[in-house]
C-alpha cells in the first residue's frame, strides 16, 4: 500500500442462523471492501453498495449511521486506535483511548473492525499487539485492522531477513483474527509480477496455521508501472484469491487519487464511474452469489498444472483433479461443512478463454456448477465448461 495515500478522504466471518427465535437468518456476509477512506455521504455509500461492495472501507465514527443505512459494514478510522507511535505504546493510555472509542461506536452493527495501521515494520508489532489485544478484550469479534507488506517489500521495510519471518513474527506477536496483505501484480508490460503466487501461498499457510481467514488487497487503479485493469484482470485477482481460500477482498483503490499518474480507478478524480466500476460490479455480484457456499468451505489444497509458479506445486496424488483439460488452469480443493467436496478451477490466461473439462481422480456420480449468476446448482456440461480469461468456476462433486 502506498503510504503517501493515507490522507485520502475519499477465515471470513460467516453469520450463523438465529435459532429458536423465529427470526429470519441473516444473509451470508462476504467482506468486499474498497481500500479507501470513505466520505460520510449517503449517495456515495449507496453507489458503493450498488457496485457490489459489502463494506465502505475506512470511515470516521460519524459515518457509521449512513453506512448502516446503505447496508454496508466498515472499518472505523479514528486516532484512538491508530494515532500511536507504534514503537512505544503506553498500555494504560491506550486502554483509555480504545475504551472511549468502543463505548462510542461498539454497539453500531455497521462496525466490522478498527483501523490500526497499514504495512507495519517488525519493530512496530509489539505496540500493535497492545492495541489489538485491547480491541479483542473490549469489543470481541471485531477486527483490529492491520494490513501487511507484500513479498516484494525490502528487508528494511519488513524489519526481518525474510518474508516468512515477517509473517511468523506478526502472527506470534499480534495474534491476528484475520491476516490481510496487499500485492499489486498487474504490470504495464502485460506481465504478472513475479511472486504473486508465492505471496498467496505464504499468506494462506500463515492463516491456516493461525486458524483465521485471510484477505488479499488487489489492484484496481493504474499507477506507477501498473496497468489499467481489464475485466479479465479483475476476475483473475478475485478468483485466484478465492481458489486459495481467501475470505475477504479489498480493492486498491475505488476512488482515483488526484495525484501523479493514477487513473482508471472505478471512480475517477471527477467522481465519475469508469469502465473499471462495471468490471468490479460484475465480479462482486458473482462473489455474492457464491458466498453462501464459499463461507461453508474449508480450503484443503491448492495446485497448478503445467509449469508450477515459484513457491507453488503441481497436483499431488491426493488432489481432486488429475487433469483440468488445459495447463493454464489452477485448482483449489475444498470440503463443505456437510462433508461434501468442492473444487474451484481458474483460467490463468489474461487474454484467451479455455475449455475446462476436468478429469477427476475418482468417479463422481454428479458434477454440478455453483452458478455465479444465481447461486444455484446446475449441471456442469456444454457451454458451462468454457472459462473466460481470468474466470473461475466452483464445482460440487457428489459421490
Amino acid at each position: 500500500m502506498v503510504q503517501a495515500l493515507r490522507w485520502l478522504a475519499a477465515w471470513s466471518i460467516a453469520l450463523c442462523p438465529v435459532r429458536g427465535t423465529g427470526a429470519e437468518p441473516p444473509e451470508p456476509f462476504f467482506p468486499i471492501m474498497p481500500w479507501n477512506w470513505a466520505p460520510n455521504d449517503a449517495k456515495v455509500l449507496g453507489e458503493m453498495k450498488d457496485c457490489g461492495l459489502t463494506m465502505a472501507g475506512f470511515v470516521a465514527p460519524a459515518a457509521l449511521t449512513n453506512c448502516q443505512a446503505a447496508g454496508l459494514k466498515a472499518i472505523v478510522s479514528d486516532p484512538r486506535t491508530s494515532g500511536y507511535d507504534w514503537r512505544k505504546v503506553d498500555a494504560n493510555a491506550a486502554r483509555r483511548q480504545v475504551s472511549s472509542l468502543v463505548a462510542e461506536v461498539g454497539g453500531n452493527p455497521a462496525v466490522f473492525g478498527y483501523y490500526l495501521v497499514d504495512e507495519p515494520n517488525r519493530g512496530q508489532f509489539a505496540g500493535l499487539a497492545i492495541v489489538a489485544g485491547l480491541i479483542r478484550e473490549l469489543d470481541p469479534g471485531k477486527w483490529a485492522y492491520i494490513n501487511l507488506f507484500p513479498t516484494y517489500a525490502s528487508q528494511a521495510q519488513l524489519g526481518t531477513l525474510t518474508y516468512a519471518d515477517y509473517l511468523g513474527q506478526f502472527a506470534a506477536t499480534c495474534q491476528p483474527t484475520t491476516v490481510s496483505y496487499d500485492h499489486y501484480a498487474l504490470m504495464d508490460d502485460g506481465t504478472l509480477r513475479h511472486g504473486y503466487w508465492s505471496n498467496l501461498e505464504q499468506v494462506r499457510a500463515c492463516a491456516r496455521q493461525q486458524k483465521v481467514p485471510f484477505w488479499n488487497i488487489v489492484l484496481t487503479v493504474a499507477h506507477f508501472s501498473y496497468r489499467e485493469v481489464t475485466a479479465a484482470d479483475v476476475r483473475f485477482q478475485a478468483y485466484t484469491t478465492l481458489a486459495y481460500g481467501g475470505r475477504g477482498l479489498s480493492y486498491f483503490t475505488y476512488f482515483a487519487p488526484a495525484v501523479g499518474n493514477y487513473r482508471m480507478a472505478p471512480v475517477d478524480q471527477f467522481g465519475n464511474r469508469t469502465p473499471t466500476w462495471y468490471y468490479l460490479q460484475n465480479v462482486n455480484r458473482q462473489i455474492q452469489k457464491l458466498a453462501p457456499t464459499l463461507l461453508e468451505l474449508t480450503s484443503n489444497e491448492v495446485y497448478h498444472f503445467g509449469e508450477a509458479p515459484d513457491g507453488c506445486h503441481n497436483a499431488p496424488e491426493t488432489s481432486l483433479v488429475r487433469d483440468p483439460g488445459s495447463p493454464e488452469i489452477m485448482a483449489g480443493d475444498f470440503t463443505h461443512s456437510d462433508g461434501s467436496r468442492y473444487v474451484m478451477l481458474v483460467n490463468k490466461n489474461f487474454t484467451h478463454s479455455r475449455a475446462c473439462r476436468p478429469v477427476f481422480r475418482r468417479a463422481y456420480k454428479k458434477i454440478e456448477l455453483v452458478s455465479p449468476y444465481s447461486g444455484a446448482l446446475e449441471g456442469y456440461a456444454g457451454e458451462h465448461m468454457w472459462l473466460a480469461p481470468g474466470q473461475g468456476t466452483l464445482l460440487k462433486l457428489s459421490e
